[in-house]
């Protein structure tokens, strides 16, 4: 995982960049941030157009397209390292999810650390916009 930023109270907020790290969400967790990290990676590698070239060279700027055409993701954690929320948030125009254990309302207890990701980002992640079961 990598760092993304610092919230009071001790939060911190990182980007999932691994299926590993993923499948360790998802248990963490008890939701399916997995599932959606793999579809997600799917989809991205199937829109790969490697450059032409000889064979040993097709990978090259695979890891880059990934990262340019997967949403992020992203989870909460506190100082001992415990789950809080998960996020992903789609580049350009897609909508952002975000959920708490067990895909419940992270918003009622880590609303402020949410929108410490979304000033981080530059994007707006309210409530009514971000988590899925509340519409």
């Amino acid at each position: 995982m990598d760092y993304v930023c610092d919230v009071t109270g001790g939060k911190t907020w990182f980007q999932i960049e691994t299926e590993a790290e993923a499948i360790q969400e998802s248990a963490l967790m008890g939701h399916a941030v997995e599932k959606h990290f793999r579809q997600a990676q799917a989809r991205a590698e199937a829109s790969y157009v490697p450059p032409s070239g000889p064979f040993i060279e097709q990978q090259i700027g695979l890891k880059a397209h990934l990262r340019r055409t997967m949403p992020r993701f992203f989870t909460l954690r506190d100082a001992e390292g415990n789950g809080l929320a998960t996020a992903m948030v789609p580049w350009g125009a897609g909508c952002p999810i975000i959920v708490g254990i067990g895909n419940r309302d992270p918003y009622v207890e880590h609303a402020e650390a949410i929108r410490v990701l979304a000033a981080h980002l530059g994007l707006p992640l309210e409530r009514g916009r971000c988590y899925p079961y509340g519409r």
